[in-house]
């Protein structure tokens, strides 16, 4: 009897639910274990694969989780796997001008569907005391297809993105990835992550809002990072908010030698 090997290609009349679950079986991955990866709950992957919920917020996540197209997965349209081009449109493929990471030049020219977005990082005052400011970096960039950022709901002209430290976001978000956030996105919504200013320091967190608007600041790695409360003064006077986080790389750490 002869094999055949599955394929993953789906035309526009596929619905988002159709499109999750293979994109899941792709990756190998349970329900849960693809909700643990996204930073969300299982039943919300399971109402995304019933078609109970025709949209989210997480799918450009779910898309890097399961190395898939964000277009294909959000809209249907395209392959799987590979534009046209054959070049692979996945999230995690995202070229990064940010180091030694990065597999293309300054001079190269960008492809017809991507751009350039600025980057933010902490910049030391002078004069040696430690203080630090969140600024944008002049000649840093990180590339992304627009198809990407349309995925993401992300208007172009608001991307940006920045290098988390610390391991306050790991299992979710590991020291030293690349994140990209929407300036133009700073209403908070209750369990979004946001990327914010807070006294010069560069924060990565959950946000929720709480009663007198005062806002609890929570950590994925909650065992070492306990939750914070902020009363609506002390947030307005301190925290400078930057965007809702709609993307980031996977980090693979060297192995020990």
């Amino acid at each position: 009897m002869q094999a055949h090997k599955a394929t993953y290609k789906f035309t526009a009349m596929t619905t988002l639910a159709e499109r999750i679950k293979a994109a899941r079986k792709h990756a190998k991955l349970t329900q849960r274990e693809l909700a643990s990866r996204v930073g969300v709950e299982q039943p919300v992957i399971s109402q995304l694969e019933t078609g109970k919920n025709q949209t989210s917020n997480h799918l450009l996540g779910i898309a890097s989780t399961c190395g898939v197209d964000p277009m294909w997965l959000a809209k249907g349209t395209g392959e799987m796997l590979k534009t046209q081009s054959g070049r692979s449109t996945a999230v995690e493929s995202n070229a990064e001008l940010l180091g030694e990471l990065a597999p293309w030049d300054d001079g190269d020219p960008l492809e017809d569907d991507d751009i350039e977005v600025p980057y933010y990082a902490e910049v030391e005052f002078a004069g040696g005391n430690g203080m630090t400011e969140v600024v944008e970096v002049a000649n840093r960039r990180l590339r992304f297809s627009t198809a990407t950022l349309r995925a993401a709901g992300v208007d172009s002209r608001g991307a940006a993105c920045a290098r988390l430290k610390g391991k306050s976001m790991e299992r979710l978000i590991l020291d030293g990835a690349a994140i990209g956030f929407d300036t133009h996105d700073t209403n908070i919504i209750d369990g979004e992550i946001y990327a914010f200013n807070h006294g010069g320091m560069l924060r990565v967190k959950y946000l929720y809002r709480l009663p007198a608007g005062a806002v609890r600041i929570r950590s994925e790695n909650d065992d070492e990072y306990p939750d914070e409360i902020m009363s609506a003064e002390q947030f307005h006077d301190e925290v400078k908010m930057l965007g809702r986080v709609f993307w980031w790389s996977t980090v693979r750490r060297a192995p020990k030698r």
